[in-house]
């Protein structure tokens, strides 16, 4: 029993000693290796490390000047030392003006109003001068830019718009404004404005008129002698979107000037003006206004073909061509201002209306001859000895159906060529006795009365008349 003991202690002691012996010698392997790592790979890193360095100086892309908002000692408002001067006052107070250059660009000509007299147009208006007070250190000469937060802490020109009536800065998502300063202290001063403005319109020749507007820019504390307002590059200041159209108008010149403007109780302001030219598509009121009254005038000569004892043709014909060119020109005036002057296009509409309405007098005045013709006729019968060779008058008939071919034995009608010509020829002879024994004497009396002829004459007349008058109105305003 001792005997089997002492052999599995001794397998135990053996097992134990060829465990440490490999553990020893996996560890020595380790480190060998290792070591060896160590010296192969060094040169690579050291010749990644070189590399990598080389790089960094030598590349712009990854060269980045230091991030100088994570300093608490360069705030913006203490790198250009804001709390050390008083922005109240303009830059150089108490000298020479500050020169302010501006420059726009026009976004877009949203709307022209004819009722209101003005326009709307979306801009970014920018200012450019020089503060001294804004200068800052720099290595690099790189500009600061920032937000509409800082603007509120220096000094800007106070401009405005003369004669706007409705203007804002956008604020979507944020102020559209933006303040540049370089090191020296040049400010670039950037916002984006809507502004709606008046525009004193002449429609006299309207709608074959054309438009000169303008926006005027200015200071509004500062006189000449403090602030000199200028067009920063001339003409070339003022950029336009080529995409810019309007409904109604064609934009043919946009352009600058620049003046004085003088108040009797401040003195005299630069001024800056914005100017463009709008001249009006003619076609919109060719289809709505002109061709519809072109035929209402037409229309209204159709009576002249009618037979003038066709009272219900032509009477309704005339009230409905009367009543149209009212719809017409009511309509055009009711998008219009009212204006105490005449516009073209009142001049063609109420011409246009004096025609019909003409149309329907001449009828009236055909039906009133002919109404005094059977009248006469009728009183010549009464005092005739006897009536009884006499034919009775034919009432007009309101059906229409009255022929002027119809034979009037009371006289002699001749129908030439099928003219249709109403003549009445009445001999009558009247007999008198001027006296006791006296001889009966006879009188013929001839009496004729045309009224056809004047539908004739109207066929040729109105027509011709309204050509000329369209010759005369388009040479003056086109």
């Amino acid at each position: 029993m001792l005997t089997v003991h002492k052999m599995h202690f001794s397998i135990f002691l053996l097992f134990w000693g060829w465990v440490l012996s490999t553990e020893c010698r996996v560890h020595r392997q380790g480190k060998e290796i290792h070591e060896v790592y160590k010296k192969g790979s060094r040169p690579q890193r050291q010749r990644r490390e070189a590399h990598g360095e080389a790089h960094k100086q030598g590349s712009p892309i990854l060269k980045r000047s230091p991030d100088i908002t994570k300093s608490p000692l360069t705030k913006s408002e203490q790198l250009l030392r804001i709390d050390d001067h008083d922005f109240s006052m303009r830059p150089g107070f108490g000298g020479p003006a500050i020169p302010v250059g501006v420059d726009v660009q026009v976004e877009s000509l949203d709307s022209i109003s004819e009722v209101d007299m003005d326009f709307t147009m979306t801009l970014y208006l920018r200012h450019y001068w020089k503060d001294e007070r804004l200068s800052f250190p720099s290595t690099n000469n790189q500009s600061m830019t920032f937000d509409g937060r800082l603007v509120k802490k220096i000094w800007v020109p106070d401009m405005f718009f003369v004669h706007s009536k409705r203007s804002f800065i956008h604020d979507t998502t944020t102020d559209n404004v933006m303040l540049r300063v370089q090191p020296d202290g040049k400010v670039l001063y950037s916002l984006r404005v809507t502004v709606t403005a008046m525009c004193n319109m002449d429609f006299s020749r309207f709608p074959l008129d054309t438009q000169t507007c303008s926006l005027e820019i200015e200071s509004y504390a500062y006189t000449e002698d403090d602030l000199m307002l200028y067009w920063k590059n001339g003409n070339d200041s003022l950029k336009t979107d080529e995409r810019i159209s309007l409904s109604q108008f064609l934009i043919q010149e946009f352009h600058t000037t620049t003046k004085l403007a003088f108040y009797s109780s401040t003195g005299w302001y630069n001024r800056l003006y914005i100017n463009f030219t709008l001249r009006r598509h003619i076609f919109f009121f060719l289809l709505q206004t002109y061709f519809p009254a072109t035929l209402m005038v037409m229309l209204s000569w159709v009576s002249f073909w009618i037979d003038r004892r066709a009272v219900p043709a032509r009477v309704p014909l005339g009230i409905t061509t009367v009543l149209t060119m009212s719809t017409i020109i009511t309509g055009v005036n009711a998008s219009m201002p009212r204006v105490s002057y005449i516009k073209a296009v009142d001049i063609y509409l109420w011409v246009s209306f004096v025609f019909v309405f003409l149309s329907v007098l001449e009828y009236a005045a055909v039906n009133y001859l002919t109404t005094v013709q059977e009248r006469k006729e009728r009183k010549l019968r009464d005092k005739l000895p006897c009536a009884c060779s006499l034919p009775q008058p034919r009432p007009m008939m309101m059906d229409g159906s009255y022929n002027d071919g119809d034979v009037n034995e009371l006289g002699h009608y001749v129908s030439e060529n099928g003219d249709k010509q109403d003549r009445m020829m009445v001999q009558l002879a009247l007999g008198s006795e001027r006296g006791s024994g006296r001889r009966k004497n006879q009188r013929y009396v001839s009496m004729r009365i045309d009224t056809h002829a004047i539908d004739k004459y109207s066929r040729i007349i109105f027509p011709g008349a309204y050509i000329l008058f369209n010759l005369i109105y388009w040479s003056i305003f086109s």
